[in-house]
């Protein structure tokens, strides 16, 4: 199959949504970790992209500029963005001094007030690149306010941060007293 931009992107967003969402939907079943074997996923992927291979699977993986998938030997998770009742575990880390969330204008006086809650998301989602965080806020507001989180020093205080990938950082929560607009 020869995948270009457009097809590795939609590839990746139903990968996405089988992996962080409904794998059920898709005869998937998760270990702990939130892994699915390689083979099961291309299964359940077959059915919408009928010539999709393992190594154009492998190229969708590589080529993702969010870093979604992290593939273990024959198995493969989405790094962060899970709703799923099972809580994927991340082993805590030092974060970089500044992260970034981008969200909806809308949100905003709450956030600063009460701070950054996963939602209905298994964990608060960072970013260490403040354009990525606005276009992450673009989803639902075209001038999203963007938040610089002192992740270093939340950390210091106690605060868990987890590494999803190189781009991505977790936290259970993130108190108003560690959030400045931008």
């Amino acid at each position: 199959m020869t995948l270009d931009d457009e097809i590795r992107t939609n590839i990746s967003k139903n990968m996405s949504y089988m992996l962080r969402h409904a794998p059920q939907k898709f005869g998937l079943l998760l270990d702990p970790e939130g892994f699915a074997p390689i083979d099961n996923v291309l299964t359940a992927l077959s059915k919408k992209f009928k010539e999709l291979s393992r190594s154009d699977l492998m190229e969708v993986v590589a080529k993702c500029p969010k870093g979604r998938f992290e593939v273990v030997g024959d198995e493969i998770r989405a790094c962060y963005g899970h709703s799923l009742p099972v809580r994927i575990e991340y082993e805590p880390v030092e974060p970089p001094e500044v992260l970034y969330h981008g969200t909806a204008r809308k949100f905003l006086d709450k956030i600063l007030s009460e701070g950054l809650m996963p939602m209905d998301r298994q964990y608060v989602h960072l970013t260490v690149d403040e354009d990525f965080a606005r276009e992450v806020g673009r989803r639902r507001d075209r001038e999203p306010a963007i938040l610089m989180v002192e992740a270093l020093r939340a950390h210091k205080a106690g605060i868990k941060f987890y590494k999803a990938n190189e781009n991505f950082y977790l936290a259970d929560i993130v108190p108003s007293e560690y959030l400045d607009q931008k």
